[in-house]
């Protein structure tokens, strides 16, 4: 499974404040221990104020690239804060997080996904709001579909988001998100899927214990990747174990080479 890593984030406020005051030790701190931790690509989101992100996010992208070579991801909704990050990375590198159906939306980053040659998060919703139901999800991924196929990307370079929303609020979401990575495993042309993990546990105590059965069960409903703290407790090693188990790891290497480097 993918591990993208959520830390350089401008809604954390210790980031906000990196980014506020480009404190470029901290951030590269952040990069450091998330890549040791196992994370396959850092994501950075640079929304600390709309007037400001595009130069923000080219100051996080190039003091990143500094720290270490884990591929980033793009974290915007603003095509010119996209557009500044992904100018900076090797094209065919990056990840751009996201698109939606959304028609604005589509329309302006779509065009960047294709000139960079990015691996797509794709959020499964459109401009009537966030979706409830497997159905209105698999509305908003068709028009998606039909406009990446369009844009010749090719479905494999497509991660999924089903749009993970809090247990809190409506119990009957968790098992929805399950339904559609298995549907999109089966019907997705290729597609791959990705999750929020943390969104799961929200405005809920000791949250932990949820992000990690989550993942789990999403992981045997045949997850492709994952947007999570590479750091918090326990949770790596419930990811690799899950992989020794869904049979995403060969004989259960990567699980006993994390336990030789300590990561267990």
């Amino acid at each position: 499974m993918l591990i993208i890593a959520e830390r350089i984030n401008a809604t954390r406020k210790r980031v906000a404040e990196a980014f506020a005051s480009r404190d470029a030790a901290f951030i590269q701190e952040e990069a450091r221990r998330q890549a040791d931790a196992g994370a396959d690509c850092l994501d950075v989101n640079a929304a600390l104020d709309p007037r400001q992100e595009p130069g923000l996010m080219a100051w996080a992208v190039e003091t990143v690239r500094q720290a270490t070579d884990v591929p980033l991801a793009v974290d915007t909704a603003n095509p010119d804060a996209a557009r500044a990050g992904l100018e900076r990375l090797p094209k065919g590198s990056a990840f751009l997080n996201s698109i939606t159906a959304e028609r604005d939306r589509l329309a302006a980053m779509l065009p960047l996904a294709a000139e960079f040659q990015t691996r797509l998060v794709a959020l499964a919703m459109d401009d009537s709001g966030l979706p409830a139901s497997c159905e209105a999800r698999w509305k908003a991924l068709d028009a998606i579909f039909a406009a990446t196929d369009d844009a010749g990307i090719p479905r494999e370079r497509i991660y999924v988001d089903p749009l993970v929303r809090p247990v809190s609020t409506d119990p009957e979401q968790a098992g929805q998100c399950l339904r559609m990575i298995r549907e999109i495993g089966e019907r997705g042309g290729g597609a791959r899927t990705v999750i929020g993990l943390s969104n799961i546990s929200y405005g809920l105590p000791q949250r932990r214990h949820l992000n990690r059965t989550f993942l789990a069960l999403a992981a045997g409903a045949g997850l492709s990747a994952a947007i999570i703290d590479p750091l918090e407790p326990d949770l790596m090693a419930t990811l690799l174990a899950a992989a020794c188990l869904t049979g995403q790891d060969e004989f259960c290497m990567n699980y006993i080479a994390a336990q030789r480097a300590g990561r267990l």
